[in-house]
């Protein structure tokens, strides 16, 4: 019964990590940049929420779409102002950036909100169910679920709209789609705006199942929501969702029955594996190049 309680938290604790992976995947797919600043978009939308709720007393759904609004907007700034004009640079310049990006977002909530961590009220209000001597809160199932929704929902949107096809044309070849009339610089702003309104939803759902809010609380999520993208297939939505699930599972079990302090060693020695194994992620396809 202890393992399956482990199970569950893995899962519950991978969805979030998918979540905040499949942000990942679509910018690197689509527009091929590490927004490494993606962990800092989660942490202002959970502070959003908090104040949302607790300074103004909304509900927690209005909250959590208050946040996505705010974090969608910011995603967009964020990529019209840091980004868009490395769009011809190297790959070093644009991590050097998004790095950059990514410490002025912890220092701007460092001076706004201060260091002391905060206790954050859970979106959840479903007090979960019991099975037999399994307990399963009601974060756990909702985050899951929610997980699952978004996934088939992105799915659906990239392969039946038309704002999906000129995603899917703009990752295949950025001039050749320009050519084809497609707004080059409109779609990847769409993208950031969808990674930065799901990273509000990934917030909402952290700071639930672990209720203390600081300025540094994206920042290890989203590095491990980095890793999830790479093991599952970076660019791809199910291998996103599913590297984010197996890395949540893998970080639960290995604190359980190996060492908390070596969770981490163990994750990143599993992505070394896989990485050797198949180099594109458990999902990812091999792009070949024409010469």
């Amino acid at each position: 019964m202890e393992f399956l309680s482990y199970l569950l938290t893995g899962i519950s604790l991978g969805s979030v990590y998918a979540i905040i992976a499949l942000g990942y995947s679509m910018v690197y797919g689509i527009a091929k940049m590490l927004n490494f600043a993606h962990g800092d978009v989660i942490m202002v939308g959970g502070y959003m929420v908090f104040i949302f709720m607790n300074s103004l007393g909304l509900p927690a759904i209005v909250a959590i779409l208050g946040a996505m609004a705010v974090c969608t907007l910011l995603g967009v700034v964020i990529e019209r102002v840091a980004y868009k004009p490395l769009r011809s640079a190297g790959s070093l310049a644009v991590l050097i950036t998004a790095i950059g990006v990514s410490y002025l977002l912890q220092n701007l909530a460092l001076i706004i909100w201060g260091s002391t961590p905060k206790s954050f009220p859970s979106v959840v209000s479903f007090d979960g169910i019991k099975i037999g001597a399994l307990s399963i809160s009601g974060e756990t199932i909702v985050t899951v679920l929610v997980s699952a929704v978004i996934m088939v929902a992105l799915t659906l949107f990239i392969n039946h709209s038309k704002t999906g096809h000129a995603m899917q044309a703009v990752a295949e070849d950025k001039g050749a789609a320009q050519l084809m009339g497609i707004n080059v610089d409109a779609t990847i702003s769409i993208t950031f705006a969808i990674g930065s309104a799901l990273a509000a939803i990934a917030g909402a759902l952290l700071c639930s199942t672990y209720p203390l809010l600081q300025p540094t609380t994206g920042a290890m999520p989203g590095i491990r929501a980095f890793v999830a993208a790479v093991f599952g297939g970076i660019g791809s939505i199910p291998g996103a969702m599913l590297g984010g699930i197996l890395l949540g599972i893998i970080e639960s079990l290995s604190k359980a029955y190996i060492s908390t302090q070596l969770s981490d060693a163990v994750l990143f020695t599993v992505l070394i594996v896989v990485l050797l194994v198949k180099p594109t992620g458990l999902l990812g396809k091999k792009i070949s190049e024409k010469v």
